[in-house]
């Protein structure tokens, strides 16, 4: 039995296929194609299996992870959207809140609303905060909208009416409106997408969801054609932001939750590598060719949240918590109109790609800059199947970089280095020391294909005092798949007094809410057995505007009180105290349905011998600023436990590790590549 993982970047599609029965991995690169991400996965699965010598037929599972729908929204390529909402909301969208991303820059803009105005109308309707109508619903004023956006020739619309969260019956009495008028529309109900309060944030990721939904509906099919022509026996799956998987349908009703797939599906895999590997406190850092996404693991638990921005907008949807910057390998030097060096977060992507490439790049990149310095090697990537021309890397950052700026290659180059290490710090600061976390806990936990490239210099930077590297770290997200589980986020608000009357409604919302989390994985076939569910509710003190997240092990009428009691720990733990005397207020009530997956992890084989064996040759290399002559090791060569004292640099398929001089590495049972920094 065969499970294949995918996952779709901006520079490299990566693929893993593992066996279920001996734990071998078999991992492959290929290209991306932006202009049809579909056309790299259906011409790379055939050959990972040819290398495996598998037949599609023994294939059980396949995911995937996409950039596809952040893409769309980033370059602003999704559908002709309209927007349908209560008379005298029409543009909510474009208030949005009195908050300033840059308080003091004032050539700072916010995105363009993605439904203009003149595509947004109102329905004469109203409800209350609590689902009591206010207004009866004006069979008339809808009707009118939905000729208005037929005329406009709209092909999806959101609808997101006031307080509807509590009582969904007006959007879906408009959905059939709709339907009517607009048959062949993409639409989006708010009630469905985000049951909770917020209207602002409700209203923006309904709209972004309409947005994307057409495109990505057009790449699933043609994602599903091309693994229907090789393994017609399976139905993929999608791994949703919060790192579960999702099915087709799913996928094609809630796109806005594909935004962070491919990182999220990264997050897991190195959690559960990290956790087999006896690290339970680690700092995701996945480098790829356009990115760098970083994300804090504790206790072996990846960190959530439902509130981030993908484009500017405000999206609303339980994700895993991941920092992303535009520095990644593809990730372009420029001089800024004061001469200063930067680097990104422009990235030649797959096309053109770095100089070296030869595929039509001129600007140099953070790949050409690590060639140029002998940290990657100079007669070709990913084991010779890529070529390229370390000459025309050097002229480009030579007239690009090094002249404007009076600088030799060497120090240019060094200098683009120190500038995307810097950027990625203060990145990874952000998201530890900025949140009471010490980074002298945590262990370095690097992949993509640039991670284990830039990681000794970052651990540095930061003083981290060890450095992770796993197996084929350059398809990392391709493996996260493989480990991941079905899951459903689901979410009712509860804005009440958290006594025991408050408690009740809570207990039958919850109650509700897990008999449709039995609903949706019986859709999916999960068998009982293989069930989980995990309770959580957004509470506050009363005057608060936001809130704290409990877990909660059971929701009954017997823990009330282990409620209040986690509450206060938890606010404790975000905001550094608690307020014995001032009364609690339920917000939302979520809940994790959880399908559990078989998902064997894959196994290194043992390897003994001498560290002579995995000798490759020595090149002249550039590590932290200076010349060095480094051994260079093949790393599926390297024994097990042996320690490598740097300079060194091991390489592999789909990665370069640099170990940099005082710093000392081995590999561990599992096949991990561990580097003590001395820090």
């Amino acid at each position: 039995m065969y499970r294949l993982g995918i996952d779709v970047g901006g520079t490299f599609t990566d693929f893993t296929l593992l066996n279920a029965e001996t734990g071998i991995a078999t991992h492959y690169k290929a290209p991306s194609t932006p202009h049809n991400p579909a056309e790299s996965i259906g011409a790379g699965i055939p050959v990972i299996l040819a290398e495996a010598g598998v037949e599609g037929s023994a294939l059980r599972f396949l995911g995937h992870g996409t950039t596809v729908a952040t893409n769309m929204a980033i370059e602003r390529r999704g559908a002709r959207t309209g927007l349908i909402t209560t008379k005298g909301f029409r543009d909510v969208i474009e208030v949005g809140r009195q908050l300033r991303p840059h308080l003091y820059d004032y050539a700072q803009t916010k995105p363009k609303a993605l439904v203009p105005r003149r595509r947004r109308h109102e329905v004469d309707e109203r409800l209350t905060y609590d689902g009591t109508v206010r207004r009866t619903f004006d069979d008339e004023s809808a009707q009118a909208a939905a000729t208005a956006l037929a005329s406009a020739q709209v092909d999806a619309v959101a609808v997101c009416f006031l307080h509807s969260y509590r009582e969904p019956d007006h959007e879906r009495r408009m959905r059939g409106i709709l339907e009517a008028a607009l048959p062949d529309a993409y639409i989006s109900l708010s009630s469905d997408v985000l049951p909770e309060f917020r209207e602002y944030e409700r209203m923006s990721t309904t709209a972004l969801n309409a947005y994307l939904g057409p495109a990505m509906a057009d790449y699933l099919e043609a994602f599903f054609e091309s693994v229907t022509a090789l393994a017609p026996q399976l139905e993929p799956y999608t791994i949703h932001s919060n790192g579960g998987l999702m099915t087709a349908k799913t996928v094609r009703d809630y796109p806005v939750r594909t935004c962070l797939s491919g990182p999220a599906a990264g997050v897991v895999g190195a959690s559960e590598t990290a956790r087999a590997a006896g690290h339970a406190h680690i700092i995701t850092y996945d480098v790829g060719g356009t990115s760098t996404d970083i994300s804090v693991v504790r206790d072996a638990k990846p960190t959530f949240t439902s509130d981030r921005q993908v484009a500017g907008f405000p999206v609303r949807t339980p994700m895993l918590d991941i920092h992303v910057i535009g520095a990644g390998g593809g990730s372009i030097a420029w001089l800024d109109e004061a001469g200063g060096l930067k680097v990104g977060p422009r990235s030649a992507g797959a096309v053109p790609g770095p100089v070296a490439y030869g595929l039509g790049g001129e600007e140099p990149t953070l790949t050409d800059a690590n060639l140029a310095l002998g940290r990657l090697n100079p007669k070709g990537l990913l084991e010779g199947a890529m070529p390229i021309d370390i000459d025309a890397a050097k002229n480009a950052i030579a007239t690009k970089v090094a002249v404007p700026l009076g600088l030799s290659v060497d120090a240019a180059a060094n200098g683009m280095l120190e500038i995307a290490v810097a950027n990625m710090s203060r990145a990874i600061r952000s998201v530890t020391t900025e949140r009471g976390y010490d980074m002298g806990d945590f262990a370095l936990f690097a992949y993509g294909g640039a991670g284990p490239l830039h990681a000794a210099d970052l651990a540095v930077e930061c003083r981290i005092p060890r450095i992770i590297v796993p197996e084929a770290p350059g398809t990392m997200c391709a493996r996260g798949i493989l480990l991941s589980d079905i899951l459903h986020d689901l979410v009712r608000s509860a804005i009440a007094p958290a006594d025991a009357a408050g408690w009740q409604r809570v207990c039958s919302l919850f109650e509700a809410m897990r008999q449709e989390g039995e609903d949706r994985l019986s859709r999916d076939d999960v068998a009982s057995a293989d069930r989980e569910y995990r309770y959580f509710i957004d509470a506050r003190y009363v005057g608060q505007n936001h809130e704290v997240r409990v877990a909660m092990d059971r929701i009954d009428e017997d823990n009330f009180e282990s409620f209040l009691r986690g509450f206060a720990d938890r606010h404790t733990q975000e905001y550094g105290y608690d307020i014995p005397d001032r009364a609690v207020e339920t917000v939302n009530c979520r809940v994790q349905a959880i399908g559990r997956v078989v998902r064997p992890e894959a196994r290194s084989a043992g390897r003994e011998g001498a560290l002579s064996d995995a000798l490759v040759e020595h090149r002249s290399a550039n590590l932290a600023g200076d010349w060095v002559d480094a051994p260079v090791y093949r790393r599926e060569a390297v024994p097990l436990g042996v320690a490598i004292d740097g300079p060194a640099i091991v390489e592999e398929m789909s990665a370069t590790t640099i170990v940099l001089p005082a710093q000392r590495a081995t590999v561990d049972e599992q096949g991990n590549i561990i580097i003590e920094t001395g820090l």
